[in-house]
Order: C-alpha cells, then sequence, then structure tokens
C-alpha cells in the first residue's frame, strides 16, 4: 500500500473532527472491545550547509561526489513527509489489549499484538505479535510522538532491533521491570529478519511526581541470517539516503548488543544518557567485529512542566496552559564508532540543539541545528574522489499532528 492523498485526506479529516484533545478517538465497543483511533502526522524539512556530499540528492545516487558526479540534483535541502501512522487500539473483553498500526508513508506495520495482563496489572503481561523489542534503546521504547530530537540518536537507528514478531513476558510493578523475549522476522514483507532473544530490566529508585531517577541495562541476540550484517549511520537527518559512516560485513554468524541506560527527572529538567555495544561473530578467518557509540541529552521545560514515568519510559505531560504551550530547550551530544581492525567503518560525532513547542493538545513544532563530523581512516571514495572526513551542518524542522 502506498501512501495516497485520499490516505492521508483520510487520516486528517478523521482527526480534525476528533476533539482537541491528547487522548485517541473513541468508535465503539466491539465484541466486548473499546475500539479507539490514534494516528500521528510528521512533515521534514532539512537545510545542509554541504561539505562533500550532497545530502540534499532525492536518491542514493547522491552517494556520489558531487564536483564528479551528474547524480547530485544541486540542491541542499529535503522537505517530505516523514511519518503518517494510523493505528487501531482495543481494551477488553477482560483483561485482553490489543493494537493494529500501520505507517502508510513508509508501507509497514508497526505493532501489531495481543497483550494479556495477568491480573489486571498492566506491568505483568504476555504479548503476542509485532512488537518493540526490549532489546531497544530507551529512547526507542519512549513514544515517537515525543521524540527530543528531530532525530533519533545514531545508536538508535543503527545499533537498535526494530520491530520484530515474537512472543514477550513482562514483570514488574510501577517502578522496576524485568522483560524478555523471542523474536522472529519483521511483519512487513521484505524487512528486517533473523531470529533471536532480548531481555531488559530496569528500576527506578525514585519516582514521585517531579523527581525521577532510573536506570536500565539490556541484551539482545539475534542470528544474521543471510550470513550478512550491514551497520551504518546517517549524519543525524532521517531521510538522508546517503550514510557515510558504513560498515558492510560478510560471513557473519550473530551479533549481540549490550545497552545500559540512565535518566534523572527534576522538575522542568530531564537528563538522559545511553551506551549501546555491538559484537558479531564471523566465520572463514574473518575477524570478529565490535562496534560502540552513545548520547548525552539535556531538556529544559521553560514552561514550568515535568515528565511522568510508566512502564520504564518517561512521559511528556500535556501543556499546562494550552494556549501558550509547552516550550522546551534540549542539547545533546551523540558519537558512534563503527571501525574495527581491518573494517573502517568511520566514526560520527554530533552536537544537536533544539527547541521544541507542544501547542495545546495535538501540534508540537520542532527546530534543530545539528553540527556532524565523520571520519573514516581509508578514506570515503565517492566516484573517483576519496573523502577522508565531512562535516556537514543541518538546519531541521518538524511539524507535526497527533491524536
Amino acid at each position: 500500500m502506498k501512501l495516497t492523498r485520499c490516505t492521508l485526506a483520510a487520516a486528517l479529516l478523521a482527526a480534525i473532527a476528533a476533539p482537541a484533545a491528547h487522548a485517541e478517538i473513541a468508535i465503539d465497543v466491539i465484541g466486548g472491545s473499546e475500539v479507539s483511533f490514534e494516528g500521528l502526522v510528521q512533515a521534514d524539512f532539512y537545510k545542509f550547509d554541504t561539505d562533500h556530499i550532497d545530502y540534499g540528492a532525492d536518491s542514493a545516487g547522491g552517494n556520489s561526489a558531487c564536483s564528479t558526479s551528474t547524480d547530485c540534483d544541486g540542491k541542499d535541502y529535503l522537505q517530505e513527509l516523514r511519518r503518517a501512522e494510523l493505528v487501531l487500539k482495543g481494551k477488553g473483553p477482560g483483561n485482553i489489549e490489543w493494537v493494529l498500526g500501520y505507517d502508510a508513508k513508509d508501507d509497514k506495520f508497526l505493532d501489531v499484538n495481543v497483550k494479556y495482563k495477568i491480573g489486571g496489572n498492566g506491568n505483568h503481561f504476555i504479548q503476542v505479535g509485532q512488537f518493540k523489542q526490549p532489546g531497544a534503546t530507551l529512547e526507542e521504547l519512549s513514544s515517537t510522538k515525543n521524540n527530543d530530537f528531530v532525530s533519533k540518536s545514531s545508536i538508535t537507528n543503527t545499533l537498535g532491533t526494530p520491530r520484530r514478531v515474537g512472543v514477550q513476558y513482562n514483570y514488574g510493578d510501577v517502578n522496576w521491570g524485568l522483560t524478555a523475549s523471542y523474536f522472529g522476522r519483521e511483519l512487513t514483507r521484505n524487512r528486517e529478519h533473523g531470529s533471536g532473544y532480548a531481555l531488559r530490566g530496569y528500576w527506578a529508585p525514585v519516582n514521585e511526581a517531579g523527581n525521577i531517577f532510573h536506570i536500565g541495562a539490556s541484551y539482545l541476540d539475534k542470528d544474521t541470517d543471510a550470513d550478512a550484517l550491514r551497520l551504518r549511520a546517517r549524519p543525524m537527518a532521517d531521510m538522508v539516503p546517503t550514510r557515510y559512516v558504513d560498515a558492510n560485513l560478510n560471513r557473519t554468524d550473530r551479533a549481540s548488543f549490550v545497552g545500559v541506560e540512565a535518566l534523572w527527572v527534576h522538575g522542568p529538567v530531564k537528563l538522559q544518557g545511553e551506551y549501546m555495544k555491538t559484537d558479531v561473530k564471523r566465520y572463514g578467518g574473518a575477524d570478529d567485529f565490535s562496534g560502540d557509540g552513545y548520547y548525552v541529552s539535556g531538556l529544559w521545560n521553560l514552561t514550568g512542566e515535568t515528565w511522568g514515568y510508566k512502564a520504564g519510559v518517561p512521559v511528556t505531560n500535556l501543556p499546562d496552559n494550552p494556549d501558550k504551550g509547552l516550550w522546551q530547550l534540549g542539547l545533546r551530544y551523540d558519537t558512534i564508532d563503527l571501525t574495527d581492525g581491518a573494517v573502517v567503518g568511520g566514526k560520527m560525532d554530533s552536537i544537536t540543539a533544539g527547541v521544541n513547542w507542544y501547542w495545546r493538545s495535538n501540534f508540537k513544532f520542532m527546530l534543530n541545528y545539528v553540527a556532524v563530523k565523520q571520519k573514516r581512516a581509508s578514506g570515503f571514495k565517492l566516484a573517483n574522489v576519496t573523502i577522508p572526513e565531512d562535516n556537514p551542518n543541518v538546519i531541521e524542522a518538524r511539524a507535526q499532528f497527533y491524536w
């Protein structure tokens, strides 16, 4: 299914017809299940201060040096619909909950699963279907509509495992949890595959209104399936086809990922950081590979709101004053290193400064400035040109509507 004008128009009309509220649209009670409808529409704009590479090219043909290739379109910007997510949810009968989500922009299924809450406890359940894996980052497990920055961190986008079909068991309480899952391929055809398992544990020894301290750890191990694994990072701009940092591995067997995370909220301030490391087992005389990365970020709610906490992730609250909205300032340092021995995937460091405005209950506007530094010891070959480093600066904007 491709995104059409009719599809998007239907989503927007349904949302506009809904009351101005943060919650989903209640549809009906069917078979004892309270059915509701949610949606998320995002449009992004990027403007590049190009160094050597034409990141504004509309296709992967931009993977050529602009001075020697006709593939570059001469533009230093990109603008496109980023997401068009349509989600049906159901509560009941009994302790059963279900969700059916689809991204009409990316033509893929989102969460498609059924959950059974044991004893009615929302943090003690069994889940079957497609869902975000517990081996993903804290940032990935948080709600997409409340991303702190336009682009998620490099470890989330490069080392994190996306949604997969599987079975999951979670046991915990309001301030701690343990999760284990076994998974296979992604539900959408020709997407991610390779079976594996994931574990995550977290604990919030301090968990009260406006005062939260959270720590957690995760482990994921998976088969690389086709005996090949490609780890690569965009320059902190999600829709860019070019990846300067790129480790293309063959003769791979299994890959494991270890992550640690920490979160601190005090009133209108939130500090968050994560580290992730991957180890890839290879055969046929090829050396094993290791790569890692981390980020540290800080958010300040200028209008005084704080954050909530649910199921081991932070929750962004509604504006205290809907007309004024919720204003945030954010700063993040991010790094990833995909060079190990003979595999020269490169290294990327970036600093992102941003401002977010949540207006009323259904709108969000974001503006980021990103300074990126990328290096590869062996150089990055584009056409007949070798580029030892590339350091673009990016201005990113996002308009978001959700219900």
